[in-house]
């Protein structure tokens, strides 16, 4: 019987140092996450010079770790697996400097796989079958982008943001409104005191077509934010308005998500819905989208840890390993 190749995947697309240890037959080892959150919060959002430094300190120490957790030497990886676009330009250029290096001194292949695919394949590894084709957005920080997604590295775009990604609106909401960063986890705390519909933010785009806005949305709570400040001196009523902000904004979005996938299936054809990026994370949206179940499609949702950055979801390489389509030597970070 034929021994098993294990993967070494990388991921520093933007501001989480990763790596995982997988197998070619879908089974996860370890997966390994150090969070730089601390680095950056209190410039309310991800700085590319600091993140790359922080990747370049991390990054060793965080391979260890995944290696010992799953129980094996550098000696026994077979290949490795880096995603090398899209993301913060000095940010991946030091997982795919190292992915490179690594892929030399083990004499092993070397695979390029991109970040969007892997938020793709997390529903396939949660699910554990095969889901394509079908429907896929991925919403986060940096991306909110439909596909059709006809095969694992076969990806359609058929929606993207014109200005900003969901995830970077939920960011600086929470910025403007002094909750703390990261912003999606921070709006839905606040959220959980609030009531949605005493504030009314506009649901931009949500009757056009399949690409996203959310620059208005963003300006929106802006407006409404300064007009509360005006208005309202009392620190409880204070703390009550942006609860009910964080309420309606975060409805908002998910409004606008669920509203783009339903036309997104309903365009293509397609009966399944895989999501995936930071903003799936959101209680609001994984319960709202859910409910497409009731229309008579089959909704896909990563758990937590596969939702969110993470170096088990580079497990996509194993599609590209298959199919010998390996990496060159002089592999390049591509930032779009």
């Amino acid at each position: 019987m034929a021994r098993e190749t294990r993967f070494l995947g990388i991921e520093t697309s933007c501001d989480e140092t990763a790596a995982a240890v997988f197998t070619d037959d879908g089974r996860v080892f370890s997966s390994v996450v150090h969070s730089q959150h601390s680095v950056h919060a209190r410039f309310g959002g991800v700085v590319p010079e600091l993140a790359a430094r922080a990747h370049l300190s991390r990054m060793i120490p965080v391979i260890d770790e995944a290696l010992k957790s799953a129980g094996v030497r550098l000696a026994d990886i077979g290949a490795i697996a880096v995603h090398h676009r899209p993301g913060l330009v000095g940010a991946l250029v030091i997982g795919v400097s190292v992915a490179k290096m690594l892929s030399v001194a083990l004499g092993v292949p070397l695979l390029g796989v991109s970040h969007l695919e892997g938020h793709v394949y997390a529903s396939r590894m949660a699910s554990g079958k095969d889901i394509y084709p079908c429907v896929a957005l991925v919403a986060s920080g940096g991306h909110t982008v439909l596909f059709h997604a006809k095969g694992p590295l076969e990806l359609l775009r058929i929606g993207t943001t014109r200005d900003d990604a969901a995830g970077e609106a939920f960011d600086k909401a929470a910025a403007l409104l002094e909750l703390g960063f990261p912003g999606g986890p921070a709006i839905e705390k606040a959220a959980l005191k609030g009531r949605p519909g005493v504030f009314h933010l506009p649901r931009p785009m949500i009757h056009e077509g399949l690409d996203f806005s959310f620059s208005g949305l963003k300006t929106a709570v802006a407006v409404a934010w300064r007009k509360v400040e005006d208005g309202i001196s009392c620190s409880e009523q204070l703390f009550q308005a942006k609860a009910n902000l964080a309420a309606e904004l975060q409805a908002a979005i998910g409004d606008v998500l669920v509203a783009k996938c339903r036309r997104a299936l309903e365009a293509t054809g397609c009966s399944r819905l895989a999501v995936g990026g930071g903003v799936v994370a959101n209680g609001l949206f994984r319960s709202r989208v859910s409910e497409l179940v009731r229309e008579g499609f089959e909704v896909i949702i990563p758990p937590l840890n596969l939702c969110t950055d993470n170096a088990a979801m580079a497990a996509v390489a194993v599609e590209a390993w298959r199919q010998g389509r390996f990496a060159p030597a002089d592999l390049d970070a591509e930032p779009a």
